[in-house]
């Protein structure tokens, strides 16, 4: 069964040669430029630790980007989760035609980050657009969601909210698999809905909540495709994103070993805040098997 090794090291050949092109040949050749001045037309110069001195100090629209994609990880991710728990909850009852609905809502992770559902979001939340025209259909006044930098972030916050299929299945998934005779249990010792759900529900499924925080809060710091497609930044930066402000310096100003630092930055902040949800999951996270709290 096992007299040619050779020919499974060559079944793996394609995937580890991707892994070497596609990710840690770029992954280390963007740190290297990030310690470099280049252009795309001369060759790249040694600058040592200037361009991560330059963004530290003498940069107040890196801070300002940083501000915003905090801002919108903290809105984004909880609502984005919640709402994925929320409709997986819905569909895990035994309905007629609940396939349909789960597919249905599934749709918008596969077409939220196209073009044309970025011109439909436009729409939408424009001057004259339907949510406006139904706020004054119930006598409210019209806002410009895409003029008012009070408004605008909450646009881009709801599109990403929007897409939480992905989540949505995961949860789904999970669900299923929580044991009916728990709730029947709890049913017969005069539990409620929400009493079964706060207390058999959510502590069972806390592995799979976690694994969605980490992986929406990823997403949530690499978004780039709702800022710059509908909002371009704008207005006066309220939706400027670390990601839209990498992408112009390193592919508008063609400074690329500014926009590698601030890549480096941006994998530095998230690689730190994975790093303190997995301490924080020992005391909220528990997993099947385990007799005693993890220290």
């Amino acid at each position: 069964m096992y007299e040619n090794k050779r020919l499974g090291f060559l079944f793996v050949l394609p995937f580890v040669l991707g892994v070497l092109l596609f990710k840690l040949f770029p992954f280390v050749m963007s740190f290297a430029l990030s310690f470099t001045q280049y252009d795309l037309i001369d060759p790249p110069q040694y600058v040592g630790l200037e361009n991560y001195r330059e963004l530290a100090l003498a940069d107040p629209l890196f801070r300002k980007s940083l501000g915003v994609t905090l801002l919108f990880a903290v809105l984004a991710v909880p609502l984005r989760v919640g709402f994925a728990l929320f409709i997986a909850h819905v569909l895990n009852f035994r309905l007629r035609g609940i396939n349909f609905f789960r597919a249905a809502f599934y749709l918008p992770s596969i077409l939220g980050g196209s073009i044309a559902v970025a011109v439909l979001w436009r729409f939408i939340f424009a001057k004259n657009g339907l949510v406006n025209l139904l706020m004054t259909q119930v006598g409210l006044e019209p806002i410009a969601w895409l003029a008012d930098e009070h408004y605008s972030m909450w646009t881009i916050v709801l599109l990403f909210t929007w897409q939480f299929g992905s989540a949505m299945v995961i949860f789904l998934a999970a669900l299923q698999n929580v044991p009916a005779s728990l709730y029947e249990a709890a049913e017969c010792d005069g539990a409620s809905k929400l009493q079964q759900f706060w207390n058999i529900t959510v502590p069972l499924i806390t592995p799979v909540i976690f694994f969605n925080m980490i992986m929406q809060m990823v997403h949530a710091f690499q978004e780039f495709n709702g800022p710059y497609m509908i909002t371009e930044g704008g207005p006066l930066s309220s939706t400027y994103v670390l990601a839209l402000y990498i992408y112009d310096q390193s592919f508008r100003f063609f400074n690329l070993g500014y926009g590698a630092a601030l890549s480096w930055v941006l994998f530095a902040l998230v690689a730190s805040l994975s790093a303190i949800s997995f301490w924080s999951s020992r005391y909220w996270v528990f997993y099947a098997g385990e007799k005693e709290p993890r220290k």
